[in-house]
């Protein structure tokens, strides 16, 4: 793992929330609702914290241009991050 990826792996595990997101999205592609039934997080915390993994380079929206049902996956830095994070 590259310095960046680790930065960017302790900023995903000091938080909950963002742990069990990023490990909800393993190997998958989900819409922010099942990721909050999955984790048990609040909807609009979902939100959040997938802006957040988006930003930082972990989490992207396939179909952004998408009011409703937008899909999420974890970047190959997010894999990488997710492996760790087990």
């Amino acid at each position: 793992m590259d310095d960046e990826t680790l930065k960017t792996y302790a900023y995903v595990n000091i938080s909950s929330y963002r742990v069990k997101a990023v490990k909800a999205l393993k190997g998958q592609v989900k819409i922010p609702t099942q990721i909050a039934k999955d984790t048990g997080i609040r909807k609009n915390h979902v939100s959040k914290v997938l802006r957040d993994l988006k930003e930082s380079g972990v989490a992207e929206c396939i179909n952004e241009e998408a009011r409703k049902g937008r899909l999420y996956r974890l970047t190959s830095m997010g894999d990488e991050i997710v492996d760790k994070l087990d």
